[in-house]
């Protein structure tokens, strides 16, 4: 696999033309490999591409893969900042969401972790049918308590035909409760900035110049190039998205042919993608950006008397130089997204 991630960076060193500032080891369990794959893949990637020299460096780990030893190596090959799959400080909600952590190991690897990073960001989980309110408040209060810079928090989702989708259709595990969602949701938010976190975008929370640049580059829509099974790319004007079957991405690679899907971006969808990702950020949209400024009067127009709807149920700010969503219109972002879309 790591040899065909290599080759894959090779043929595609020309994809980005402009100064690479994030590496991100993710979407998958990427802690698990040896430390000499890690520093084999972040040396050929910086042979091949042009780095700012403060990149951020991100691995995803989850918490039972991380050791004192794991730590030090990390640090020593460029790692510089850590994505810690933590979901809850409770062990009935970890055992509800089948983890393989516990509580215990959560609490021990950010005692771990944070002796030898700053850079941390954790994920949580909120909204489960076994977690209480009271239980929430402690979860966030723990993760504050270990000074994290950077929380990312997101309501439990239950994907179609996943073994958790089957357990809740034959009533053998309770169903989400979305008021019960909101409700941690909002108290989230209240929370979170009275203890200084800035509520960057719909579900991350970041105190001062810890902000993922990473996923910031997401929101502002700039290129990206990713490796690997079902790795997505995206130049500006089109998306492509590698083959997802492991077997069958290394066979494609070693036969000397990558195995993608492409799609080609209309203005609408451009234009789509912008507001659906702008909308999520505290910036909102901005009508000085030149992807506002190249669309036609008449779907500005448009746009703008959509939105005036959710303007005046303080859902939206709007005013000559952006839209952006309000605390309350936080709650109903894809909503208000998909009401603003063209087709």
């Amino acid at each position: 696999m790591i040899a065909a991630i290599a080759k894959e960076a090779e043929w595609r060193k020309d994809y980005l033309n402009e100064k690479v500032e994030t590496i991100y080891f993710g979407g998958g369990t990427p802690s698990l490999l040896s430390i000499s794959d890690l520093r084999l893949m972040i040396e050929k990637l910086k042979e091949l591409f042009f780095f700012d020299e403060n990149a951020e460096i991100s691995l995803e780990a989850n918490p039972d893969d991380i050791t004192e030893e794991k730590l030090i190596e990390w640090k020593a090959i460029g790692i510089n900042r850590l994505s810690i799959g933590i979901q809850s400080f409770n062990d009935v909600d970890l055992q509800w969401m089948n983890r393989a952590h516990n509580a215990q190991h959560a609490i021990e690897c950010l005692k771990l972790a944070t002796k030898y990073f700053n850079n941390i960001t954790i994920d949580l989980i909120y909204g489960s049918p076994t977690l209480t309110d009271e239980q929430w408040k402690k979860n966030v209060e723990f993760a504050i308590s270990f000074n994290i810079p950077h929380i990312s928090c997101y309501a439990l989702t239950v994907e179609p035909k996943t073994a958790l989708d089957k357990l809740i259709i034959q009533q053998k595990k309770e169903n989400i409760d979305v008021d019960k969602q909101a409700k941690h949701f909002e108290s989230l938010m209240q929370w979170m900035k009275e203890v200084g976190y800035e509520h960057y975008e719909i579900s991350n929370f970041a105190k001062p110049n810890y902000r993922s640049k990473h996923n910031s580059s997401y929101w502002k829509g700039l290129p990206y190039l990713g490796l690997g099974p079902s790795a997505h790319s995206f130049n500006g004007s089109s998306r492509q998205w590698n083959i997802a079957n492991n077997a069958l991405y290394i066979q494609s690679i070693e036969n000397g042919d990558l195995n993608f899907e492409k799609e080609e971006l209309t203005a609408s969808q451009q234009l789509n993608e912008y507001i659906m990702t702008s909308l999520r950020t505290i910036e909102g949209i901005n009508f000085l950006d030149d992807r506002w400024l190249m669309t036609d009067d008449k779907t500005k127009s448009k746009i703008i008397l959509s939105a005036k709807k959710w303007e005046a149920n303080g859902n939206v700010v709007l005013n000559e130089k952006i839209l952006r969503l309000t605390d309350k219109g936080r709650f109903l972002a894809d909503g208000i997204a998909a009401d603003l879309f063209q087709l």
